[in-house]
């Protein structure tokens, strides 16, 4: 099997600036796709892009535009978070209800063209949070394809683990809460006018979720969810989820992304 080569010179490159191309490398011998991504989260911080695989036009829109705020929406981000829950994850199996409908996915994501997204998390250290991202563009992956990219997630996890352990291990740690980057955004488009409820709202409508399951993630009726929207808009001035997640994306733009890129000790990818 092409694998098992692959995994050896995987495993031969850890540690070298060859390591996340020979890791591309042998995935594909696992399953064929187009495009890989490497992400590192610590915390809140700008996302580390250790690794892609994109031609130029692409590389704009999912890597430094995904920088400038969208990945907080990201629900790979979101699952990188804790609780934390390693392994391969279809990007379907981690999004929130309405993550199809919602203004993330229409605004943003759907501007990829993507087919599908699979992507394996591993935690590499006590701070940083990897997730090695694999695209289609012209059909999902099958369930056969799925069993197969998690027969060998063992060694892709220890390999990456090993390779990235280092990584992002100095500097301060980033602001611990997604809460404190959206609070600030919307403090500086909201004039502080919303209250912590109705900041809840806002962040989990952005990232998909129905009124029926905003009700049941804050123990309120959908009724009482969609009046705390009402009232956002109101004092947003705005009338829509799209001028919501526009507000949104305006407010981390304008904000000079507040965390900044995580400080690290990184080797070469």
């Amino acid at each position: 099997m092409a694998w098992y080569a692959a995994a050896g010179r995987l495993i031969e490159a850890i540690g070298s600036p060859a390591f996340a191309g020979a890791l591309a490398e042998g995935l594909r011998e696992v399953v064929p796709y187009e495009f890989t991504v490497i992400f590192g989260y610590v915390g809140s911080a700008t996302p580390l892009a250790l690794f892609d695989d994109f031609p130029a036009d692409r590389r704009r829109l999912h890597v430094e535009e995904y920088q400038a705020g969208p990945y907080l929406l990201d629900p790979f981000y979101l699952a990188s978070r804790d609780p934390f829950a390693p392994g391969l994850w279809r990007l379907r199996e981690i999004a929130p209800d309405r993550f199809y409908q919602g203004e993330y996915y229409r605004n943003y994501y759907a501007q990829t063209g993507l087919a599908e997204e699979v992507g394996y998390l591993i935690e590499a250290n006590h701070r940083l949070r990897v997730v090695v991202s694999l695209m289609r563009k012209e059909k999902r992956f099958t369930t056969a394809e799925i069993r197969a990219l998690r027969e060998i997630w063992p060694i892709v996890e220890a390999a990456a683990r090993k390779h990235w352990q280092e990584v992002a291990l100095d500097g301060p740690s980033p602001a611990p809460l997604i809460e404190g980057r959206i609070e600030e955004a919307f403090r500086s488009i909201g004039q502080g006018v919303l209250t912590p409820r109705e900041r809840e709202v806002v962040e989990l409508t952005l990232r998909g979720h129905s009124a029926e399951a905003i009700g049941r993630l804050l123990g309120i009726s959908p009724g009482t969810v969609r009046i705390h929207r009402r009232n956002i808009y109101a004092k947003l001035r705005i009338s829509s989820q799209g001028e919501l997640f526009s507000a949104f994306l305006a407010a981390m733009l304008q904000s000079g992304s507040a965390d900044g890129p995580a400080q690290c000790r990184q080797v070469d990818t």
